[in-house]
């Protein structure tokens, strides 16, 4: 079927959502070049010239109870990663200062682990309450499978937004993980958005999934009301089950951020994870529907540092500016 992609992106604009029930097999066939310049109308319509940049940092690392099969962390697989219990707060606290210092709109520490325990839990909570308290940039975590009252208590300590992967389609799931379901993925982001936090929540392209399996997962997303969707591409991690599978093309990465963008248009597509993948680091993926990125000297797929992504971004006429230093305002 042959669709005019501009016209569709204006069509967007205008109010067109596209639905499940629609034959969507014109994303496979469209011009690439032609499905980019649809899905950059889009992002500049919905997100403007802004780009939101997030760094993490791994607040707990390795011994991870789950068995996804595409994590190093896994205690399930044998990769040799490093392996350390919950950092000390006061280097947490450094760590975010210096990313505020660069620039960056928000920080979140990631744990590796279905939940922190009780003891790490408290711990957790003193460390955001003192960025609350010290910092002006934006507050998030990816903690695992919380209760509500886990989440109320992470908001007042000044934490704004969940990052919880739903990592691939409903179908596909239980071919990447089986120590929990989709469903649990699904239960705990509604959790989180009941407590009024925002969810950052996308997955991982590259996992042996289909095409229709990204498109039902850009749909889940638009579902969930999800406004930040990362999107990582696998780096196969020998000592884990992915390690022999084959690498993805930029062109894949490419028209999966484009699918991204025509369906979930006033989303941030976040690049994330795998960017080192693309033969420019990712800049063709800024002119193709992304709007956001994770970044950061720690983020050992990425492949770039703040200011290369910065500078990167500025030639691309994009403004990286903080909403905190517009407005005063924290994290959005």
């Amino acid at each position: 079927m042959a669709v005019d992609c501009l016209k569709l992106a204006d069509e967007i604009i205008a109010g067109k959502k596209l639905e499940e029930s629609d034959d969507l097999s014109f994303f496979l066939a469209a011009d690439l070049a032609e499905l980019r310049q649809g899905a950059d109308r889009i992002r500049a319509h919905f997100c403007g010239d802004k780009v939101d940049l997030c760094t993490i940092i791994s607040g707990k690392e390795g011994r991870c109870s789950e068995n996804c099969k595409f994590c190093a962390q896994s205690a399930h697989h044998h990769t040799g990663c490093e392996v350390h219990d919950l950092l000390d707060e006061d280097e947490v606290l450094a760590a975010a200062r210096a990313n505020q210092e660069e620039g960056v709109d928000r920080f979140a520490m990631v744990n590796s682990g279905r939940r922190p325990t009780e003891e790490d839990f408290e711990k957790i909570i003193g460390i955001y309450t003192r960025m609350r308290d010290e910092l002006k940039i934006g507050l998030c975590c990816s903690l695992g499978f919380l209760t509500s009252e886990q989440f109320r208590r992470l908001k007042e300590a000044g934490v704004t937004a969940i990052h919880c992967n739903i990592e691939t389609s409903l179908r596909n799931f239980p071919n990447v993980c089986t120590t929990h379901t989709f469903a649990e993925k699904i239960e705990n982001i509604r959790r989180a958005q009941a407590e009024g936090l925002s969810v950052c929540s996308g997955g991982i392209i590259g996992m042996g999934e289909t095409w229709q399996d990204r498109i039902d997962m850009a749909f889940t997303l638009r579902s969930l009301g999800i406004r930040s969707v990362p999107v990582n591409s696998l780096m196969p991690i020998k000592g884990t089950p992915m390690e022999n599978l084959s690498r993805l093309t930029e062109e894949d990465i490419i028209r999966t951020i484009c699918i991204f963008r025509y369906i979930n248009p006033e989303a941030d597509i976040r690049l994330a994870g795998g960017r080192s993948l693309m033969a420019d680091n990712g800049k063709s993926a800024f002119s193709s529907g992304a709007s956001a990125s994770i970044t950061g000297n720690m983020l050992t797929t990425s492949g770039s540092t703040i200011r290369q992504d910065k500078e990167m971004l500025a030639e691309l006429g994009r403004d990286t500016t903080p909403d905190r230093e517009r407005s005063g305002c924290g994290c959005r």
